[in-house]
């Protein structure tokens, strides 16, 4: 059954501001809805293991959650540096992965077609992930292409070849948003297409993820997860989340001014590390800094109890020593739903420091999955 969002803001699962104020929810999407009803395609789940060596959600990724080619080349490394691992026990495969999403993508062309044509869009190579969409296409045997590489003619999307105009059926997207059509989004942008996002909503290509996704990406949206796993499945959820402060909340804001230095504080709307405050590491004056954005704009920060991660033997400058860790598995949904068999891990390569995010100075490990 399918159940509209006003249903939802009706028996007060979400409240209703909180969507409608973020700053992903795209107006332009209302009304409309991609191929199964599946907007992130591709979702990115951020698993931590607290103190008390409980697995629990961190986060959520599905705008256009980046890492998978990490973990596909660090299993790559370690078949050819520790074979006997992989003789000695019976690993479960990563590397089904890029042929996985391209049948993902062959799923949500929306229209049936012969011979469906695919493309990986990047912002190009000054991109800090141009690897990684450099990576998949290769892997998938598809053209990665750029946003001038593009165009559109009577609301169908082509590329550019050699050869003349091709017809482009599903578009794998790696810019935000904002910058998808400058025709609908930012009127400056030159990294998207114009007439793009009418093509999508027309049903001529398949975009994924799916415009609009960020609002599930917001960390505010986060802590009613739980909530909407009960209305949806009518299940519990079998992982827990981390508590979250919502500071919108006057109580929840009072409370975080008060404890600030016992709490990790994020950005609502934010990624890749930037702008956290952890308190029990921060300095005085980087307290009260955040306190004032606090409350200047309580409604663009959450806080969270200082979950203190599990560790993995990491070597160093020092030796081998403890570094703190999470895991991202991946989640792929067209018609079906498919999950890695392991995934990134992400190592705080500092020492003592819980920050994992590569652009923040982390690095990553391969995680193996023992078949029994």
């Amino acid at each position: 059954m399918f159940i509209t969002i006003e249903k939802i803001f009706k028996d007060n699962i979400i409240p209703e501001e909180l969507v409608f104020n973020s700053p992903f929810y795209l107006r332009e999407c209302y009304g409309f809805s991609p191929k199964y009803k599946a907007w992130s395609n591709i979702s990115g789940i951020d698993l931590i293991r607290n103190i008390n060596g409980e697995f629990m959600v961190l986060e959520d990724n599905l705008r256009v959650p980046s890492g998978v080619s990490y973990m596909l080349e660090n299993r790559m490394v370690m078949r050819d540096v520790f074979p006997e691992l992989f003789t000695k026990y019976k690993v479960s495969s990563v590397h089904q992965y890029p042929n996985k999403l391209y049948h993902c993508m062959l799923e949500c062309v929306p229209r049936k077609t012969r011979n469906p044509h695919m493309c990986v869009l990047t912002p190009g190579r000054y991109n800090s992930a141009y690897f990684e969409h450099r990576f998949l296409a290769e892997q998938m045997g598809i053209a990665l292409v750029e946003g001038k590489d593009l165009f559109v003619e009577k609301d169908f999307v082509y590329m550019k070849t050699v050869t003349g105009p091709m017809k482009v059926d599903c578009i794998y997207r790696r810019i935000d948003d904002n910058f998808l059509d400058p025709k609908v989004f930012y009127k400056y942008s030159l990294l998207g297409v114009p007439g793009l996002f009418k093509c999508w909503r027309k049903g001529n290509v398949g975009i994924i993820n799916a415009p609009g996704t960020g609002i599930a990406d917001d960390k505010a949206i986060y802590s009613y997860v739980d909530k909407m796993i009960k209305f949806y499945l009518d299940e519990e959820p079998k992982l827990k989340q981390v508590q979250t402060f919502l500071c919108r909340k006057k109580i929840h804001k009072d409370h975080v001014i008060e404890n600030i230095s016992k709490l990790v504080v994020k950005p609502t709307n934010g990624s890749g590390g930037n702008g956290i405050l952890i308190g029990p590491k921060a300095s005085k004056e980087e307290r009260e800094n955040m306190i004032d954005k606090i409350k200047a704009k309580p409604c663009d920060y959450i806080a969270q109890p200082l979950e203190i991660l599990s560790t993995n033997p990491t070597i160093s400058e020092e030796g081998i020593e403890p570094r703190h860790l999470d895991l991202r598995p991946f989640v792929l949904t067209g018609k079906k739903s498919w999950v890695t068999t392991g995934g990134l891990t992400r190592v705080a390569l500092k020492k003592g420091s819980t920050i994992v995010n590569s652009s923040q100075g982390g690095g990553s490990k391969d995680t193996m999955v023992i078949e029994v």
